[in-house]
């Protein structure tokens, strides 16, 4: 089953299929949480099922065996499909036992060494997710994409396409998800919320809040999350209205880069928000997005994006949201916007 903020995506691929113009590299991006590996996963049944993605025949059994999403207690190097020919690369342990934050050189190494062997039926590697390789990684890969093997195809899928190399961007034909807010996506989101919450909860504001990623409002459901991250959203706008609020942190502390995400995703909200000259559900956003100019949003919204990408850092992450959140909080009224300093370095 095609999901329905998929379908146009899907429609992509399928179009390749028809008219014969397979790729031998396909890029899938989009936001984490918006299906990304499921459309690969729907779109490799399709490639590979002669009946429909009929879910019987011995392809779309081997197919529903794999689970490579699961986190594994060894270290490997690439993990082998159930289908024969196809191999996935993530991130892995590494052989010290820590949990390893980017795909290394030796992984893409043996990935592209198994997929340069000859095979009779089509060859699949998937690498989830592109944008974690090293930049060791990503050259080494870049070899293959310059001479692919006939019969085999690379699908890369990438949070952000813009942390891949241009020289692998070029290689790949691309498919983007965007986020959604249509009825369909809102039916299935409601669908997805267990019954004894669906009175409490307005799926079309919880795709709003969300920022038209579903499985992340689904997964802000899953114990206290949501209520913390909407207490999380209701004092940030209550700071944007009121600077005096500013002073009250003390729910943010422990949890700077969650309250990072939380004003990214409520600023790129305002910004789709103020471009569309739509009203949304959150009335407090509405009252933010018509004073504030779009210039200074997007300021912002680029600094944000820098002191979330300095979390992995030692940098005070507490001070840096203060620095923040003092902009935010003047952000109906600024005039000029001012620099954002961290401890160690400009934002």
């Amino acid at each position: 089953m095609i999901l329905p903020w998929h379908q146009n995506a899907f429609a992509k691929l399928t179009q390749m299929l028809e008219q014969s113009h397979l790729p031998q590299a396909l890029l899938i991006t989009g936001t984490e949480k918006i299906g990304k590996f499921e459309l690969a996963e729907r779109f490799i049944q399709t490639l590979l099922c002669k009946n429909d993605s009929c879910g019987d025949c011995r392809h779309c059994r081997q197919l529903a065996k794999d689970n490579p999403r699961e986190v594994l207690d060894q270290n490997v190097l690439v993990r082998r499909s159930h289908y024969p020919n196809m191999i996935f690369c993530r991130t892995e342990l590494r052989e010290s036992g820590k949990e390893s934050k980017e795909i290394r050189v030796d992984q893409i190494r043996a990935f592209c060494d198994i997929l340069n062997k000859t095979a009779d039926e089509l060859q699949i590697g998937v690498i989830f997710y592109a944008d974690q390789m090293n930049v060791s990684a990503a050259n080494s890969l870049l070899k293959t994409l310059e001479e692919p093997r006939e019969n085999t195809l690379i699908i890369l899928l990438a949070h952000n396409a813009s942390a891949l190399p241009a020289t692998i961007l070029s290689r790949c034909q691309s498919v983007h998800i965007r986020p959604t807010f249509d009825s369909e996506s809102v039916e299935w989101l409601s669908n997805h919320i267990d019954r004894e919450k669906r009175s409490d909860f307005d799926s079309a504001q919880l795709l709003e809040s969300a920022h038209g990623i579903p499985f992340r409002a689904v997964e802000k459901l899953q114990g206290d999350y949501f209520l913390q991250f909407q207490g999380w959203q209701n004092h940030l706008l209550e700071m944007a209205m009121n600077p005096a609020k500013t002073i009250e942190t003390e729910m943010f502390e422990g949890h700077e880069l969650e309250t990072l995400v939380c004003l990214q995703q409520l600023i790129t909200e305002g910004i789709r928000l103020k471009l569309l000259k739509t009203q949304g559900a959150l009335l407090e956003l509405n009252k933010v997005v018509n004073k504030a100019s779009s210039d200074n949003l997007f300021r912002l919204l680029d600094d944000i994006s820098r002191a979330i990408s300095l979390a992995q850092s030692p940098v005070n992450m507490a001070l840096l949201l203060d620095n923040v959140l003092i902009v935010w909080s003047h952000i109906t009224h600024l005039k000029q916007y001012p620099a954002i300093t961290s401890p160690q370095e400009a934002l």
